[in-house]
């Protein structure tokens, strides 16, 4: 039996090949050559072209011919009737390739059974990509209902200036007003995004897959620390299916997946394309309007997606297979846990300095008692693995510096794992990272109500209430 990595490719060989606008398109016209796997045969597909550039109204976009030109190797063999391909062994020799030449590869493999997922961001940049190497390709999107509308316009500006038509899912209706009916419009803020999420997003991307063989995602590794540092170019699906059904039967591109967020601007710009104007108004990640905000000046992207949950889960359903059930905060590549697990649970502790007092179970419990401390204290929840956490221990620690003998206790309590739930309960733990004040003479903290982790913010906060 073909091991899980191993995936049986169906020689591609129509007549035509259609856009996603539905009109043929001859083969001649787009270079799109028969992909004809043999067994016992090595399939060498040569990249090293050039795009000639294109003329859009009056200026002149820059051409791709600066990708790099090589060899891309890809081994198969026979097992029973159908021809396998190890796409592990894929991702690794596409590791150096660029965006162009992995998109390119994957449209020439899978012809009209491959689609462009695209919410409506950043993601814009995979179409771009599809355009350039000049093969047909089909672009799909979620409409969830509660998009927000500069996200609606420019799927519109999209369909304009590629000449394409998106194919858009909706999620069932029936499903949607029992949702409503029973739970009110935002429920998600109070039970968490993943049943909203499972009806509006993760059903209608099921039926969508259940029609190709592959797909194509915008995913990046800096996307989201906690959940994609360890995506690869290319694997087999391990959460959905595709047209033959049962595991295996899907495969998951990754483009840009190497790529980290300033290139995919920098070419964004270059080529002029059409973007989502909520970037220009501090949105990075963009996904339905109740469920995305701005984020400010050193937040993580993901910081603006479902900000009152656990920054390590920050995943819609989507992409399901980078959180392993039971432990969401160890990422799994290919379905291989073993070795990620280890590299998660050696994460050095933080906030480490002599001038943060580092409080146990019972430590923190005592502060929770006192209803006349000697001072006043600020303490930290925190998980060592959260990017944002991470992301403020610089401040953290030069306020700890600041406030030392100044009478104030700067302190820090790791509230995740068995603790969590004690947190949650005990100290108003929302997310991570939370801070709390704990005045001299009140036995309950004060929670600090910003996002704001600089270190002239929380000095504004302490002497406020001090």
């Amino acid at each position: 039996m073909a091991s899980a990595a191993a995936i049986s490719h169906h020689a591609i060989a129509p007549r035509e090949l259609f856009m996603s606008s539905g009109r043929p398109v001859d083969r001649s016209s787009v270079g799109v050559s028969t992909v004809n796997l043999l067994p016992r045969r090595r399939l060498v597909a040569r990249l090293g072209y050039a795009v000639e550039p294109i003329r859009r109204g009056d200026s002149v976009v820059a051409s791709a011919a600066g990708a790099s030109a090589s060899d891309v190797v890809i081994e198969e063999k026979r097992v029973g009737e159908e021809v396998v391909v190890d796409y592990e062994k894929v991702a690794v020799e596409l590791v150096d390739a660029s965006p162009l030449e992995i998109m390119d590869k994957a449209l020439e493999m899978f012809g009209n059974e491959i689609a462009i997922a695209f919410s409506g961001a950043e993601d814009v940049a995979l179409i771009e990509y599809a355009h350039l190497t000049g093969r047909p390709f089909r672009v799909f999107s979620l409409d969830t209902g509660r998009l927000n509308p500069e996200t609606y316009r420019l799927f519109d500006a999209v369909e304009k200036h590629y000449d394409i038509h998106i194919e858009y899912m909706f999620p069932d209706a029936v499903e949607v007003q029992t949702l409503v009916r029973s739970k009110g419009l935002f429920s998600f803020y109070e039970d968490g995004h993943q049943e909203c999420c499972s009806i509006r997003k993760v059903r209608p991307l099921r039926r969508a897959l259940k029609g190709l063989r592959a797909w194509i995602t915008g995913q990046r590794k800096d996307q989201s620390p906690g959940t994609r540092a360890h995506i690869p170019i290319v694997q087999v699906d391990p959460s959905f299916e595709g047209l033959d059904g049962g595991a295996g039967s899907l495969i998951k591109w990754n483009p840009v997946a190497n790529v980290e967020g300033k290139d995919i601007w920098n070419f964004l710009r270059t080529m002029n394309v059409p973007v989502n104007e909520l970037h220009s108004q501090g949105y990075v990640s963009i996904g339905c309007e109740p469920c995305t905000r701005p984020v400010l000046p050193g937040q993580h992207e993901r910081e603006g997606r479902w900000w009152w949950e656990d920054a390590k889960a920050k995943e819609c359903g989507l992409h399901k297979g980078n959180i392993k059930d039971g432990d969401s905060n160890k990422v799994g590549v290919n379905g291989n846990t073993n070795d990620v697990a280890t590299s998660v649970n050696s994460i050095p502790d933080i906030f480490d300095t002599q001038h943060i007092i580092n409080l146990s179970r019972p430590g923190i419990e005592n502060l929770l008692k006192l209803e006349n401390r000697q001072e006043p204290w600020l303490v930290v929840l925190y998980a060592p693995w959260c990017p944002f956490c991470q992301g403020m221990e610089a401040s953290y620690v030069e306020l700890a510096e600041q406030l030392s003998g100044k009478g104030v206790k700067v302190a820090k309590f790791r509230a995740d794992e068995d603790q969590k739930s004690f947190a949650q309960q005990e100290l108003q733990l929302g997310s991570f990272p939370t801070i709390l004040f704990f005045p001299k003479h009140a036995s309950r903290p004060i929670k600090y109500p910003s996002e704001k982790r600089d270190v002239d913010s929380l000095l504004a906060f302490i002497s406020t209430l001090r």
